[in-house]
């Protein structure tokens, strides 16, 4: 690759850049923008099918919840209560970030419900 001004740009988009995201790590990358054909592909359901998702201890995830909503965030999916009285019941919400990527917010009663089947 040639030397100069350009190619050391283009060089520190394709290597992006890291984050330490709640003990995660969060790499962004400076990419075309994509185009979408289809956001939801069940349709029994609104959960986008491109999101990701935050597990938070209960009481960050109120903290957060309660914060979005002071500032009028506007949520993607309002909090909610998921799967209530069955395995896997959750607390969650959606917003979006500023390149509409959908986000999800989960917190669970106990962390050991995270990944529970029976």
């Amino acid at each position: 690759m040639a030397n100069s001004s350009a190619a050391r740009k283009a060089a520190a988009r394709l290597a992006g850049w890291d984050y330490d995201f709640f003990g995660h790590q969060l790499t962004i990358q400076e990419v075309p923008k994509l185009i979408k054909t289809a956001r939801i592909y069940n349709p029994k359901s609104s959960v986008p099918s491109d999101h990701w998702g935050i597990v938070l201890p209960m009481a960050d995830w109120k903290k957060l919840r309660d914060k979005l909503k002071k500032v009028g965030y506007p949520f993607f999916i309002e909090p909610r209560t998921v799967m209530k009285g069955e395995v896997g019941e959750q607390v969650s919400m959606f917003i979006e970030d500023p390149d509409g990527h959908a986000i999800e917010f989960k917190a669970f009663e106990s962390a050991k419900d995270l990944f529970r089947k029976n």
